[in-house]
């Protein structure tokens, strides 16, 4: 007799190796999602250097999701993309160009977040 749980799990383990295989695919192939990675990287240092509250801890990482994760949607959305219609055609450009506004909504907010959480601090700094 099959046991339920088992095949779960593995479906679980196999669905976690994708996930893991995605996210390495990205960091190894496209440069904005290693850019903003290396950016989320300094802020993490920032936030050490800084001493910032653990509420301000949790904004900061989930800005830094929300960004690559809309980066990462907008990529894969941009390869669909072009898969479908390899070459210029005005519709596909108006999906993608969609696609890349919606990192213009996550870049903005995740900068004014940014700009909550750091003002203070670099302003005592230049103050003191």
């Amino acid at each position: 007799m099959k046991n339920v749980n088992d095949s779960f799990l593995k479906g679980r383990l196999k669905s976690l190796s994708y996930t893991a295989k995605g996210a390495f695919m990205l960091l190894k192939t496209e440069h904005s999602i290693i850019t903003q990675s290396v950016i989320g990287l300094v802020l993490m240092i920032a936030g050490f250097y800084f001493g910032i509250s653990k509420i301000e801890w949790m904004f900061q990482v989930l800005g830094i999701g929300l960004i690559l994760t809309a980066e990462s949607l907008n990529t894969a959305i941009e390869k669909v993309c072009d898969f479908i219609h390899p070459e210029y055609h005005k519709k596909i450009g108006f999906i993608k160009d969609i696609a890349s506004g919606a990192m213009t909504f996550a870049v903005t907010s995740v900068l004014i977040v940014l700009i909550i959480i750091y003002y203070p601090y670099l302003y005592e700094k230049i103050i003191s």
